[in-house]
């Protein structure tokens, strides 16, 4: 069962952030929801990454699906949130274990069709994507057809959300025992191993200034005080 809950996504980030919240991610292990990452902390502050065009510009940029970044209108960034919401609520389905819901596969599959962008074999061992005069609908049309190969075939089951306390970000469990628990072990996952071994630390830590009862033991070769008890020689 998934932990994040849907909340209304806000474009403003929390003053209390911390320097390098707005990161763009890339730890899924596939593009359609290294794209859902875009969206911070969604069970609570649920904020926006891509807050500007330009944000979505670097975002294909860094993602690889283009070579440098395109210029980006608003009506660009309102279709790509609209496809990374739909991209979400199908990853939350197919956790859950509920049906997809009608709009969402519409939204998803209405850019699955479209062409996108082309391979090109530039060398050998090197293929490039070449772009139309649209590039930015080109690549949510990749994303889109990621999304369909995803959610259409059996690693669908293998979508995990990260058992972080503070992180909700979605990854595909390519581990052969399909138990990984982290979108990232350097990261999420060492820091809950870190938390944890302080806190187990803390715990066996007497706190400061308290003091540790004494308890007077009673000499072995003697029994005197205990009633009843029979004087032993050594």
């Amino acid at each position: 069962m998934a932990r994040a809950l849907v909340q209304p996504i806000i474009d403003c980030v929390d003053p209390e952030a911390e320097p390098g919240e707005l990161r763009l991610r890339f730890a899924s292990g596939r593009l359609c929801l290294d794209l859902v990452l875009t969206v911070g902390e969604r069970w609570r502050r649920s904020f926006e990454r891509l807050r500007a065009p330009a944000d979505l510009g670097h975002w294909l940029e860094m993602s690889g699906l283009v070579a440098s970044a395109p210029r980006v209108t608003a009506a660009d960034l309102a279709a790509a949130r609209e496809l990374r919401e739909a991209i979400f609520r199908l990853a939350r389905c197919a956790m859950d274990g509920r049906p997809a819901d009608a709009g969402d596969l519409r939204i998803v599959n209405a850019w699955a069709s479209r062409p996108d962008m082309p391979l090109a074999l530039r060398s050998i061992g090197t293929a490039v994507r070449t772009l139309s005069v649209r590039p930015v609908a080109d690549a949510l049309v990749t994303v889109a057809r990621d999304a369909v190969e995803l959610f259409g075939g059996p690693q669908a089951a293998r979508v995990r959300e990260c058992a972080a306390p503070d992180c909700s970000g979605l990854f595909l469990d390519e581990s052969r025992a399909g138990v990984r628990r982290w979108c990232s072990m350097a990261g999420c996952g060492n820091r809950v191993k870190v938390a944890n071994y302080r806190r187990r630390s803390a715990s066996r830590t007497p706190a400061r200034g308290a003091r540790t009862p004494r308890h007077a033991a009673v000499p072995a070769s003697s029994n005197e005080g205990i009633p009843g008890a029979r004087r032993t020689s050594r």
